[in-house]
C-alpha cells in the first residue's frame, strides 16, 4: 500500500498561526507541517484539508485519479466537500470502496472517526484522528496492521494498547502524525519517537511499502541534576510499550513524609498498566531474558544502597575492603547491563559539576557515583543528558 503523506501536523498546522511559543518559531523549513492529510494508492485520499490541490503537487502527486475522500479530523474541514474532489464518505459499518480497498470505521474515545483499511494487495492501514484512540480493540481477524498512522506524540498510550491487544506487532511501521507544537522539532522529536519504535516523516513523503518497525535503542542512560525532568523523560522513553516494570529503588523511609510525597508523585503519573518494583537488587531482572522493559530510577539511589551495604560510609571499613567491594558491585551491574537482553532505560544524576563536598564521604559518593555513571554509560546505545527539561544526546 503506497502512502504519500501530504501533510503531517496537528490540526492548525505547524507552525500554529500567530502562535508565539518557542516550538513554532522553530518550525521553518523542513519542519513546516501542513494539517494531516493522507494519499492512499493515489486513489484515496484521507482529511483532505481546505485545499490539498497545492499540497499534493508540492509532493509531486496529482489528485486527478483520487475516486474516494474519508473524513481525517472530527469537526475539521476535512469533513465537507473539496472542489474537484468525490464527497467525503461515512461509512456505518465496513464496505469496499471502488477503489479496491476495504474500509472499516472504529468508534473511537474522542469524537470523530478512525479508518481500518485494508489495500487490494492485502496490506492493512489503520489511521486515527488527531488525539484519539479506539474506543476498543482494533483487532480484527487476521494479521497486525501492517502500518499505523496516529498521534504518536500526544497519545503514546494508544500505540501501548495497540501493542498490548496484538494490532500492532514487531514488523508495524509506525508513523508519527498530528505533529503540533508540544514536541520540539528536530534531534528531540526523533530521539522520542525512535524510542516508541516510530518515526516521522516531512509533509510530501511517500512512505512505500512498509518495512517493518523503527529499531528503538535497547538500553538507555538518561543523566540530568536534580529537577532537572530526567525522571520524566525516561518515562516518556517507554510510554509507548505495551507493559513496563518500574524499577524504583529509592524504598520507603519511616517518618519522612516529604519522601514519601515525592514517591507519591512519581507514582501517579506512571501509565496504569506498568508494575512497580521496589527494589536494589537488579541483577536478577537484568538476567531475565524475557521480561518488559525496565525502567530503573535510579542508579544514584542504588549506588547509595550498595555504599551502604560494603561499610562505605566509616573510612576504616572502606580502606580494608569496602571500596574493593563496591567495584565489584559496579562492575557486576555493568556485565549484567551488557547481557541483558531487555529493553532498559535507566535514570542516574549527574553529580560532581559543582561544589566539592566537604566530607571524605560525600567525596567517596560523588566519585563511586561518576565512576558508575561511567561504566553504565560504556554499555548502553543510547546515553542522554536532561538539563532544564531540554534533552541533549550524548550517544
Amino acid at each position: 500500500m503506497d502512502v504519500t503523506l501530504l501533510g503531517t501536523g496537528g490540526p492548525a498546522g505547524l507552525p500554529r498561526p500567530g502562535c508565539p511559543c518557542a516550538c513554532c518559531a522553530r518550525a521553518v523549513g523542513e519542519h513546516v507541517r501542513a494539517p494531516t492529510s493522507v494519499l492512499v494508492d493515489g486513489v484515496l485520499l484521507i482529511g483532505p484539508g481546505p485545499d490539498p490541490w497545492p499540497a499534493a503537487a508540492r509532493a509531486g502527486r496529482s489528485l486527478a485519479s483520487v475516486r474516494q475522500v474519508l473524513p481525517g479530523r472530527p469537526g475539521g474541514p476535512g469533513n465537507a466537500a473539496v472542489p474537484g474532489l468525490p464527497p467525503p464518505l461515512r461509512p456505518d459499518g465496513p464496505e469496499r470502496l471502488p477503489t479496491g480497498h476495504r474500509v472499516r470505521p472504529l468508534r473511537l474515545d474522542r469524537p470523530g472517526t478512525g479508518w481500518d483499511i485494508t489495500g487490494p494487495d492485502g496490506t492493512r492501514l489503520l489511521y486515527l484522528p488527531s488525539g484519539s484512540g479506539p474506543a476498543t480493540s482494533v483487532t480484527a481477524p487476521g494479521p497486525p496492521f501492517d502500518r499505523c498512522l496516529l498521534d504518536v506524540t500526544g497519545r503514546p498510550d494508544v500505540l501501548a494498547r495497540l501493542r498490548a491487544t496484538g494490532a500492532a506487532g514487531p514488523a508495524t511501521d509506525v508513523l508519527a502524525v498530528h505533529l503540533d507544537h508540544d514536541m520540539p522539532p528536530g534531534p528531540g522529536l526523533t530521539g522520542r519517537l525512535s524510542a516508541a519504535g516510530a518515526r516521522a516523516l516531512p509533509d510530501g513523503s511517500t512512505a512505500g511499502p512498509a518495512d517493518g518497525a523503527t529499531a528503538a535503542p535497547r538500553r538507555t542512560l538518561v543523566l540530568g541534576g536534580a529537577r532537572s525532568g530526567k525522571s520524566l523523560e525516561a518515562e516518556r522513553r517507554l510510554a509507548a510499550a505495551a507493559e513496563v516494570h518500574y524499577v524504583a529503588t529509592g524504598g520507603r523511609r519511616g517518618g519522612d513524609r516529604e519522601w514519601g510525597d515525592r514517591i507519591a508523585a512519581h507514582r501517579e503519573r506512571r501509565p496504569p498498566g506498568w508494575t512497580t518494583l521496589e527494589t536494589c537488587d537488579l541483577l536478577p531482572l537484568l538476567a531475565r531474558g524475557d521480561g518488559p522493559p525496565l525502567l530503573v530510577d535510579c542508579l544514584a539511589l542504588w549506588l547509595t544502597d550498595a555504599m551502604d551495604s560494603v561499610g562505605a560510609w566509616d573510612d576504616h571499613a572502606w580502606r580494608e575492603g569496602g571500596e574493593q567491594a563496591l567495584a565489584e558491585r559496579t562492575g557486576a551491574l555493568a556485565a549484567a547491563l551488557r547481557h541483558t537482553r531487555r529493553t532498559v532505560v535507566a535514570v542516574s544524576n549527574e553529580a560532581g559539576s559543582g561544589v566539592v563536598p566537604a566530607t571524605a564521604s560525600g567525596r567517596r559518593f560523588r566519585d563511586a557515583l561518576g565512576r558508575l555513571n561511567a561504566a553504565v554509560a560504556a554499555e548502553c546505545e543510547q546515553v542522554l543528558l536532561v538539563t532544564a527539561g531540554i534533552v541533549q544526546r550524548l550517544r
